[in-house]
């Protein structure tokens, strides 16, 4: 399978305006990284920036699109999920409208059904957030 021929859409269940991942770089059954151009036209930019809810949103589809890709592997429905908590959040920098994030989640656990991740953003090599979430995963 491609990871260029995958549409990042079909992975995650949010629909515009509420999509803030891009496209799938990288992934495998325990790790995801997406990239996301930053438009002006953003929900979550305000004042040239992109602002710290669209990161936190950023970071949580992320990790839906990390179980959407497993879900494709099993050719099995792709489930919800729900920001049960955040943890250990900081924010170093926010990124200019027009400028690419890419955003790297990594499954830590799995403990009935709630996945335990660590989401990192990136712009031009340098960390600009990162994070702890439990993702509460509808098993309907």
């Amino acid at each position: 399978m491609n990871i260029e021929d995958i549409d990042i859409k079909e992975l995650i269940p949010q629909r515009e305006p509420v999509v803030m991942v891009g496209k799938l770089l990288r992934a495998t059954e325990k790790s995801v990284t997406t990239a996301l151009e930053i438009s002006a036209t953003n929900i979550f930019c305000q004042n040239g920036y992109f602002q710290e809810c669209g990161l936190i949103e950023n970071i949580a589809q992320t990790a839906a699109a990390l179980n959407g890709y497993a879900a494709l592997l099993k050719s099995t429905k792709v489930k919800l999920g729900y920001i049960g908590a955040v943890k250990n959040l900081v924010i170093h920098t926010l990124p200019a409208v027009n400028s690419v994030i890419e955003t790297t989640v990594s499954l830590g656990n799995q403990v009935l059904n709630v996945d335990i991740i660590k989401g990192v953003i990136r712009q031009n090599n340098s960390v600009v957030a990162e994070c702890e979430m439990k993702i509460f995963v509808d098993e309907n």
